[in-house]
C-alpha cells in the first residue's frame, strides 16, 4: 500500500526534517507513528497524503510512483485517502450532516447516494442520532468521531490520523483508537501519528518510531 524509499524532506527555515527514510505499510495494516515533538511525524503524513513533496526519495502507494505526481492527478490519488487532523477542522456554520457530507458534494455524488453514506458513516462512529447538531454542541470527542466520519464516507482504503486524541483524556483517545482500529477490520489501511505511548501500549500494532526524522524502528505494542 506504501512505500517510501530513501526519502528526505528539507525546509529552508528549518533544515532537513526527514533523513534517507525508508518505510513499508501492507495493505490493510494498522501501524502507529511516533517520535518525539519535532520528529517528522506529520510531515512525513503530508508527503504521503501528496500535500508535502520530498526533497530527495520516492514514495509509491499501490505500486505507483507518486512522488512527482501531476496536480491534476493528486486530486484523484487523494480521493481513495481519508484525512483526520487533531483540531477536528469542522465548519462551525453546517450542522453535522453538512459537514460529513461535504466531501461527497465536493466530489459530485448524487442527491440520493450522499444521505446513505452520510448516515451509514454517522452510524459507524455512534453520531446518527446527532446528525442535526452543531459542531459547537458537542464535546471534544463527538466533534472528533464527526471528522472520523467525515473521512470514511467516501470509503477510503487508506486512513491517515495526525495526533486524533491530542486534546482528548485518556478514555475518549482510547475509544478513538478503538474505532479506528475496526476500520482495520474491514480492509482499510490505517496510519496514525501518536506520541501517547501509554495509550498506543494498550493496542497490539506495530510501532514505528522516528527519531529526529533519521532512524526508523519498527516494535509493537504489547
Amino acid at each position: 500500500m506504501i512505500r517510501m524509499q530513501n526519502v528526505a524532506k528539507r525546509y529552508a527555515q528549518t533544515g532537513e526534517v526527514l533523513s534517507q527514510l525508508n518505510l513499508e505499510l501492507d495493505p490493510g495494516e494498522f501501524v502507529f507513528l511516533t517520535g518525539a515533538s519535532g520528529a517528522g511525524k506529520s510531515t512525513l503524513l503530508k508527503l504521503i497524503a501528496l500535500i508535502e513533496t520530498p526533497s530527495r526519495g520516492n514514495i509509491y502507494l499501490n505500486g505507483h510512483n507518486v512522488t512527482h505526481a501531476k496536480r491534476s492527478q493528486i486530486a484523484k490519488i487523494r480521493s481513495r485517502m481519508g484525512l483526520i487532523f487533531q483540531d477536528h477542522r469542522l465548519l462551525q456554520d453546517r450542522n453535522v450532516f453538512e459537514n460529513v457530507a461535504l466531501p461527497l458534494r465536493i466530489s459530485g455524488y448524487s442527491q440520493r447516494e450522499i444521505p446513505r453514506r452520510v448516515r451509514a458513516a454517522l452510524d459507524k462512529v455512534g453520531l446518527l442520532p446527532k446528525e442535526k447538531s452543531n459542531p459547537i454542541a458537542l464535546s471534544g470527542g463527538e466533534q472528533q468521531r464527526v471528522g472520523i466520519a467525515r473521512a470514511i464516507v467516501h470509503k477510503p482504503r487508506l486512513l491517515l490520523a495526525d495526533e486524533p486524541t491530542g486534546n482528548l483524556d485518556p478514555t475518549l483517545s482510547l475509544e478513538i483508537f478503538q474505532l479506528l482500529a475496526q476500520f482495520q477490520q474491514v480492509g482499510v489501511t490505517v496510519l496514525v501519528a501518536s506520541h501517547d505511548l501509554n495509550l498506543i501500549a494498550q493496542l497490539d500494532k506495530r510501532v514505528i518510531r522516528l527519531e529526529h526524522g533519521h532512524a526508523l524502528t519498527g516494535l509493537r505494542g504489547d
